[in-house]
């Protein structure tokens, strides 16, 4: 489970650092992450964020923000949350993003801790959005 936080949040603050930061890798990334693999993960992270993105980098911000907060990593909050404001959220779209993601950790939490067969949920799920 360490390891894996390590993992989100290189790739968090590489995120940070390629929007805020511009080509530039901060002192924390070269500090922080293996020399030789460096180059290749600023590339991934570019596809992810860079101009040639779907979302927009205010939603990419809330979405980060909303994950960060679930993991939880205050490295990662704290970057997400000056990113989503510099890219224009609100305050209000700050606490729905959190609440967002504390709704879908909380139904995840019920749903997994009481075994709900997956193939009936499945089966609900689809019947809602099934045409009408």
């Amino acid at each position: 489970m360490k390891f894996m936080k390590i993992i989100i949040l290189v790739v968090t603050l590489s995120i940070f650092a390629t929007t805020v930061m511009g080509q530039e890798p901060p002192k924390f990334y070269k500090d922080t992450y293996p020399e030789h693999a460096l180059k290749s993960r600023l590339e991934a992270e570019g596809a992810l964020m860079g101009k040639g993105a779907t979302l927009d980098a205010k939603t990419r911000e809330l979405i980060a923000l909303g994950v960060s907060a679930q993991i939880p990593c205050v490295y990662c909050v704290y970057a997400h949350d000056k990113n989503a404001r510099a890219e224009g959220a609100t305050e209000a779209e700050i606490r729905e993003a959190v609440a967002i993601a504390a709704h879908v950790r909380h139904w995840s939490t019920v749903l997994n801790g009481m075994g709900y067969d997956f193939e009936d949920f499945k089966a609900e799920v689809d019947k809602m959005h099934a045409p009408k």
